[in-house]
C-alpha cells in the first residue's frame, strides 16, 4: 500500500453560491476525499461572485456548515476593489485575477486595472493569474515589474511552459500549475455531423478553458516536468443536460481522477512518486502558505488497475471526461487529523469536518 501526505489541489470551482445543482461545498468535498484530497482552495467566480466581504463570508460560512475536508476561499480581483481585496487577504486563499475572459464584477478587461491590484496586493499573499499566450506574458512582466510573485494557473501550452521556465531562469517569481486533462488529453478531430436531434454531445464534452492542446504542447509539458509547481485538476463541473446542451459551457470535472491518472503514469514511468508529493503537497502548502495538517495521509492500492466510472464518483455533475479509462491506484484511506474520512468508497467525515485553512 502506497502511502501519501493529504493531497493539495488549488484551483476548485466549488459552484456554491449560485449553480449548487452542479456542486457545492458537501459534493465537492466528498469527491475531493476520495480522490485523495485533503485540502481544496476555491477559485471566486461564483454567482454572485466572491469580490468583497459581505460574498467572502457567504462562500466561507456555506463552507463551514458542509465542508468535509479544509478548504481555502479565493477573492477575485475586480476594477474597482483593489483596497477592499487587499484588506481581505489574511481571510482568502489568495487573490485571483482574470485577464482573458470577462467575468461581471471580476473583468479586468485592459492591464490599467491590473495595477492597482499588483501595488496594494501583499506581496507575501498568493496571487494566481487566469491568462493565456500573452496575457500570460504580460502577468510575468507585471510580475517582475512590482516584485510581485505570481503563480499561473493551467498552464496548457508549449510557448506558455517555455516562457516560465525563462522567466524562471531571469529570477522572476513565478510559479505554474498544470492540469491532468492538458496532461492526458489532446484537441479532438472535427466531430463527425451528429445525427438530428443529437446536438452537440461529442463537441460539448471536449469544452474546456484553456482548450485542449495539441500533441506537441503535452510533450512539452512532459519534457519540462521539472518547471511545473503544481498539478491542479481545475475541477468545473457542469451537468451533462448542459455539457450536451447548444451552448455547452467549458470545464471537466476532476477531483476524483487525478491521483489515479498520475499512479498511472508513475507505473509507465513517465515520473514519480515522489513528483506527485512535490507537486500536490510540498510545492501547494508552500505557494499558498498552508498550515501543515497533522496525522494526514492517503493509503493507495497502486496496483489494482481498473475503469474510472463517473456512476462511482461523489461529484453532483455525474459525468468524467476520462469515462472508461483504465488506471491503476485505488484510493483505499483517506486520515485527516487522526480519524479516518474515507474508506473503500465510503465518506466517513462529517459535514462541516473540514477546517478553513487560514484558521487552523
Amino acid at each position: 500500500m502506497l502511502k501519501l501526505p493529504g493531497l493539495i489541489d488549488p484551483h476548485v470551482h466549488v459552484r456554491e453560491p449560485g449553480a449548487t445543482h452542479k456542486e457545492d461545498w458537501d459534493t465537492v468535498t466528498q469527491a475531493a476525499l476520495a480522490g485523495g484530497i485533503t485540502a481544496i482552495l476555491a477559485m471566486p467566480n461564483t454567482k454572485p461572485p466572491i469580490f468583497d466581504e459581505a460574498t467572502l463570508n457567504l462562500a466561507l460560512d456555506a463552507a463551514k456548515a458542509k465542508a468535509r475536508c479544509d478548504y481555502g476561499q479565493y477573492i477575485g480581483a475586480g476594477p474597482d476593489n483593489s483596497d477592499i481585496a487587499a484588506s481581505l487577504a489574511p481571510k482568502a486563499a489568495g487573490l485571483k485575477m482574470y485577464l482573458d475572459s470577462t467575468f461581471g464584477e471580476l473583468r479586468l478587461d485592459d492591464m490599467t486595472l491590473w495595477t492597482p491590484h499588483f501595488e496594494k496586493f501583499p506581496k507575501s499573499a498568493p496571487m494566481v493569474m487566469h491568462s493565456e499566450s500573452r496575457t500570460m506574458a504580460a502577468a510575468i512582466l507585471f510580475s517582475a515589474i512590482y516584485d510581485h510573485p505570481v503563480h499561473i494557473a493551467h498552464v496548457s501550452l508549449k510557448e506558455e511552459i517555455l516562457l516560465i521556465k525563462a522567466a524562471k531562469e531571469k529570477g522572476i517569481k513565478v510559479t505554474c500549475e498544470v492540469c491532468p486533462h492538458h496532461l492526458f488529453m489532446t484537441m479532438p478531430s472535427p466531430p463527425s455531423p451528429l445525427p438530428e436531434g443529437e446536438g452537440r454531445r461529442g463537441e460539448g464534452r471536449t469544452e474546456v478553458r484553456p482548450r485542449l492542446a495539441t500533441q506537441e504542447d503535452v510533450d512539452s509539458l512532459w519534457t519540462n516536468l521539472d518547471v511545473i509547481d503544481c498539478f491542479a485538476t481545475d475541477h468545473a463541473p457542469h451537468t451533462l443536460e448542459e455539457k450536451d446542451g447548444e451552448n455547452p459551457p467549458p470545464g471537466f470535472p476532476g477531483l476524483e481522477t487525478i491521483l489515479p491518472l498520475l499512479i498511472t503514469a508513475v507505473s509507465e514511468k513517465r515520473l514519480s512518486v515522489d513528483d506527485i508529493v512535490q507537486k500536490m503537497y510540498i510545492n501547494p502548502r508552500r505557494i499558498f502558505q498552508i498550515p501543515e495538517q497533522t496525522e494526514t495521509w492517503v493509503e493507495v492500492d497502486e496496483n489494482e488497475t481498473y475503469e474510472i466510472k463517473a456512476s462511482e464518483q461523489f461529484t453532483r455533475c455525474g459525468w468524467t471526461p476520462f469515462e472508461g479509462w483504465k488506471v491503476k491506484g485505488k484510493v483505499r484511506k483517506v486520515f485527516l487529523r487522526g480519524n479516518i474520512v474515507y474508506e473503500d468508497g465510503k465518506i466517513l467525515a462529517n459535514a462541516g469536518y473540514g477546517r478553513n485553512i487560514r484558521h487552523i
